[in-house]
């Protein structure tokens, strides 16, 4: 291996280095970044399927064909059911906006442990649904968490 292609395999491996380490836009997996947490002082309106109590945690995943958007949502007990993330209109073109929608139990249940109350509720977009899109937010009853690009 003559010097001048070693010297291009050194830049191309650092150049490739750099996309994973930094905080590049060139890096697809810094789309988006780490979520943060607001909280909501207005009261809901109760619906039917009404929204889970808190919304923990939120993580935006880059696929090829767009992303993958899941949460995790702590209810007030265990039991609860049928978790679903649902598309609310906003007048902000560049704002995606989901409800954290949970059943309650049918029976009465006791309250546990956090982990024990969990629940994880996901959807994907397509990169032609995610364009134009620059924040992702998922609210619950008590606070919303939203990732931006």
């Amino acid at each position: 291996m003559g010097m001048t292609a070693r010297i291009g395999a050194v830049l191309a491996v650092t150049a490739l280095a750099g996309c994973g380490l930094g905080q590049t836009r060139l890096n697809p997996f810094n789309w988006f970044g780490s979520d943060r947490e607001e909280r909501i002082e207005v009261a809901r309106v109760a619906t039917a399927r009404p929204v889970v109590q808190q919304v923990v945690s939120l993580e935006v995943a880059q696929t090829r064909s767009g992303a993958i958007i899941s949460a995790v949502g702590l209810p007030p007990t265990q039991g609860f059911w049928e978790a679903d993330l649902v598309r609310v209109p906003t007048d902000d073109p560049s704002v995606l906006l989901l409800d954290f929608r949970i059943l309650p139990p049918i029976t009465p249940e006791p309250v546990g442990t956090q982990p024990s109350r969990e629940v994880l509720a996901g959807t994907t977009y397509s990169t032609q649904d995610l364009a134009g899109i620059r924040t992702i937010v998922v609210q619950g009853e008590v606070n919303r968490r939203s990732v931006s690009r």
